[in-house]
């Protein structure tokens, strides 16, 4: 099993976690100015890339807390976990494992 690790309340079983798509989505300044086409592009459409991804998560059967992490697509290994409003430690894909990283544990 999976163990990701919670900001907040350490590593827990991957089955307590939903994602929440891309993370660090900057809202747009003056939404109204935007048209319809631009609107839906904001709201919808994101990048998938193979590799290492910044995306937001929810501790949904836990303390219900939001926060980030950095996952590689590939391996599904979770790079780092952070609190929203934090920037992440590592900024590149061959970064070391920080303390608040990712555990597995295959069972």
């Amino acid at each position: 099993m999976l163990l990701i690790a919670c900001p907040y309340c350490g590593n827990r079983p991957e089955t307590e976690f939903r994602c929440g798509g891309q993370a660090h989505i900057a809202r747009p300044t003056d939404p109204g100015a935007l048209s319809d086409e631009q609107w839906a592009q904001h709201l919808f459409v994101r990048s998938n890339p193979r590799g290492v991804h910044a995306e937001r998560w929810n501790h949904v059967h836990g303390c219900g807390r939001w926060f980030n992490a950095r996952r590689d697509t590939v391996s599904d290994r979770f790079i780092e976990t952070y609190k929203m409003g934090e920037t992440p430690k590592s900024q590149d894909s061959n970064s070391t494992l920080s303390t608040s990283t990712q555990a597995e544990a295959r069972a």
